[in-house]
């Protein structure tokens, strides 16, 4: 399947669950999250859409702490 974009998920514990960001899959290979807040800590994961809307596995989960 060819993919058409990308799915960003924001947690707020590690694991989950998580929560969609984007209302359309994201097309490009980068992504600013405008909602956090200052002191917290969030966790992302990322997945691939195809033309069905189907989605891949979700990514490594990454850890942002917002200053």
């Amino acid at each position: 399947s060819v993919v058409v974009g990308y799915n960003i998920y924001r947690g707020g514990v590690s694991g989950g669950p998580y929560a969609l960001l984007n209302s359309t899959p994201n097309t490009s290979l980068s992504y600013t999250d405008g909602s956090v807040l200052s002191g917290q800590t969030y966790y992302y994961v990322v997945t691939a859409v195809d033309a069905t809307g189907a989605e891949s596995v979700v990514s490594n989960e990454v850890q942002v702490i917002i200053p």
